[in-house]
């Protein structure tokens, strides 16, 4: 695939230039907090490996494990949620969300929070960082609301409870409640592979079909329903898993892995090899049934449960969020929807970081620890390629001249 050029830029719909007030980078939601999430995702992990293997000593208030797993799930994962929604849902209502000040306000808690986790007292880390997401939630539970916007609503409540999920982890690393602080990470990320299958189920068959015309993708309502019904149930039981229902979870969860790949199926991911912004979504969603069929392995003991966490971690998270903040940031920039060759690779190196911290140990075992380094290199470099790319045009107003 050829380098993108820059696109002949017509004046025709440009906003006039009192429309565009304020820094370029503090205009829409997806522009500081993709460039953070990317931050987090190139740093931390190289960080952690270094420090499983002996190779760093981390001085944390927090167990090193904790930090690492915390911050994947609420410092990125979170992270690029907030993004998207703060963009989306000024799309979706044709009303403001946050920007300039207020915008730039709450950037600074996340970069505030993401520092005390390795400077500041526990509690204060505690503190800062469980403020963002309720806010969040708040500012755009009020916008849709406004609007009218009843369908979206359900996303306010997965915030919300995505919040309690980070306020019950430091909760429990303090003391304070009596809960093994892995189960509310675990919590954490079953509502954020939660909220992957939904938003998957919106945008993958719809991307799909605008660039395949005559291809119709029609949504089987029972099975859709069944889906994210038993989806649902097999990430409660998971995370409900040390109070005695892990054959509960077994069945539940390779149900989900059967009912996903059907589901995957029918959107005809082979007709997007040769799109590859569409095929890295098609195949981060191949994770989801890959990592309920392990989480299943895993309540019968034949695996681990880490490869499962990985999996959907990794493959499924760490995948439609590269495909995804390529995406976004491309149109809402007015670039076109054409992934360059650095953007192909960096598709690939998360792929095969995933591939590698999943698949790898559970047939080789005895190469876990080089696996471990390769995965970490391969999925920092993917995300500081984006770093690269995208850091200048988050600063820049869209090529088209329009607002956000």
């Amino acid at each position: 695939m050829k380098p993108i050029s820059t696109p002949v830029v017509s004046t025709a719909g440009v906003a006039p230039a009192s429309a565009l007030q304020g820094l370029p980078f503090l205009r829409l939601g997806f522009r500081p907090f993709y460039l953070g999430a990317a931050f987090v995702a190139c740093l931390t992990v190289p960080l952690w490996i270094a420090s499983m293997l002996g190779w760093l000593a981390l001085d944390l208030p927090v167990a090193p494990l904790l930090w690492h797993a915390h911050e994947m799930l609420f410092g990125f994962a979170a992270t690029v949620i907030i993004g998207f929604l703060l963009t989306a849902v000024k799309a979706w209502t044709g009303l403001s969300t946050p920007r300039g000040a207020l915008l730039g306000a709450l950037a600074l808690l996340w970069l505030a929070a993401r520092v005390a986790a390795v400077v500041a007292p526990y509690a204060v880390y505690a503190a800062l960082d469980m403020v963002l997401l309720p806010v969040v939630a708040g500012i755009l539970l009020a916008v849709l609301l406004r609007a009218r916007n009843r369908r979206n609503l359900p996303l306010m409540g997965a915030l919300v409870l995505l919040s309690l999920a980070n306020v019950a982890f430091h909760l429990a690393v303090m003391g304070v409640i009596s809960l093994p602080p892995v189960q509310a990470l675990h919590a954490g990320l079953a509502l954020i592979v939660l909220i992957e299958c939904v938003m998957a189920g919106r945008v993958v068959p719809a991307f799909t079909m605008s660039v395949n015309p005559g291809l119709k993708l029609q949504a089987q309502r029972p099975l859709e329903l069944t889906t994210m019904a038993v989806t649902a149930l097999a990430l409660v039981s998971w995370v409900c898993a040390p109070f005695g229902v892990g054959a509960v979870t077994a069945v539940l969860a390779g149900l989900a892995a059967l009912l996903h790949g059907v589901r995957m199926w029918r959107w005809k991911p082979w007709i997007t090899r040769n799109r590859p912004i569409l095929w890295i979504l098609h195949a981060s969603y191949a994770w989801i049934p890959v990592g309920f069929a392990l989480l299943a392995l895993a309540q019968l003991g034949v695996v681990a449960v880490s490869a499962a966490v990985h999996a959907f971690a990794v493959g499924v998270t760490g995948g439609l969020i590269i495909g995804m903040i390529t995406r976004t940031a491309r149109g809402h920039t007015g670039r076109p929807l054409q992934a360059s060759r650095l953007e192909v690779l960096a598709y690939g190196l998360v792929m095969g970081a995933a591939v590698l911290r999943v698949l790898v140990p559970l047939a080789a075992p005895q190469w876990y620890a080089a696996t471990l380094v390769v995965a970490a290199l391969a999925w920092s470099t993917a995300f500081a390629i984006y770093l690269g790319l995208f850091t200048p045009w988050l600063f820049q107003t869209r090529l088209d001249g329009k607002d956000g």
